[in-house]
C-alpha cells in the first residue's frame, strides 16, 4: 500500500520542519510544505495529498488565514482532508469545519497534541481516511456548553460520553477500549444514538458523522 500524501503547512518553520520529519519517521509521505495560506493552496492544488496539516494563524494576515485556505481546499478538492491546527481552544474553527465538511475528512486538534504522537499520527491517517478528528478539550467544552433543545438532553450519560469519543474521530473498538467495555455494547450504544438523535438510514460513516453534527448542534 502507497504511503498516504500529505501537505504541511506552518509559518514557524522549525515547527513546520518538525512535523514533517515526525511524518515522514512514521510512514507518511510529505509531498511539500507551505509557509502561507496561498502557497497552501498552491501545493494542494499541485500535490493532491491524502491530507493537509494546516495551522490557523498564517500570512498574510495570521488570524484564521490557514483555517479559511482549509475550508477553500475542501472546496476545491472535496477529496482532500483537511486538519488544522490551533493554539488555542475556539470552538468556532471545528465548528466551521464540521459543518462545511458534513462527509468527514476534517479534524482540529490543538497543537500541543502534536507531542503526543502516536495520537497525532493517528488523527493525520484517520482524517486522511475521510473520518474525522476533534481535540478532546474543544469536545469537553462543547459538552459542558446549555443548548436550548440540546438533543444531547436525550441520551443517557454513557451515551454522552460515546457520542464525545465518536466526536473525537475514534472507531467502535477505540471507544470500547477507552471505557473498558464490550465493542458489542458500543454498537448498542451507537444504534440508540442514531434512533435518539434523529440520524436516518444512510452508510454507517456519514451517520456517525451526522450524530457528531448533532452533538456539535449544527444540522446535518
Amino acid at each position: 500500500m502507497a504511503a498516504m500524501r500529505v501537505v504541511v503547512a506552518d509559518d514557524q518553520a522549525l515547527l513546520r520542519q518538525g512535523i514533517v520529519r515526525l511524518l515522514g519517521d512514521a510512514g507518511f509521505d510529505v509531498v511539500a510544505e507551505a509557509a502561507d495560506a496561498q502557497d497552501l493552496l498552491r501545493k494542494v492544488g499541485a500535490h493532491h495529498p491524502d491530507v493537509a496539516v494546516v495551522d490557523v494563524q498564517m500570512p498574510p494576515d495570521n488570524t484564521d488565514d490557514g483555517l479559511r485556505a482549509a475550508l477553500e481546499v475542501r472546496r476545491r478538492q472535496p477529496d482532500v482532508g483537511v486538519l488544522v491546527l490551533s493554539q488555542f481552544v475556539e470552538q468556532r474553527y471545528a465548528l466551521d469545519l464540521i459543518g462545511e465538511s458534513p462527509g468527514g475528512g476534517v479534524g482540529y486538534l490543538l497543537k500541543d497534541r502534536v507531542a503526543d504522537f502516536s495520537t497525532f499520527a493517528d488523527a493525520v491517517r484517520r482524517v486522511g481516511e475521510g473520518g474525522s478528528a476533534l481535540d478532546p478539550t474543544v469536545v469537553a467544552e462543547m459538552l459542558g456548553r446549555r443548548r436550548r433543545d440540546d438533543p444531547l438532553e436525550r441520551l443517557t450519560p454513557r451515551e454522552r460520553e460515546v457520542v464525545a469519543l465518536m466526536a473525537q474521530g475514534r472507531s467502535n473498538r477505540g471507544i470500547a477500549d477507552a471505557l473498558v467495555v464490550t465493542p458489542h455494547a458500543i454498537e448498542k450504544h451507537v444504534t440508540s444514538i442514531f434512533t435518539k438523535l434523529g440520524v436516518g438510514e444512510a452508510p454507517a460513516d456519514h451517520r456517525r458523522v451526522q450524530a457528531v453534527l448533532a452533538f456539535l448542534g449544527r444540522p446535518a
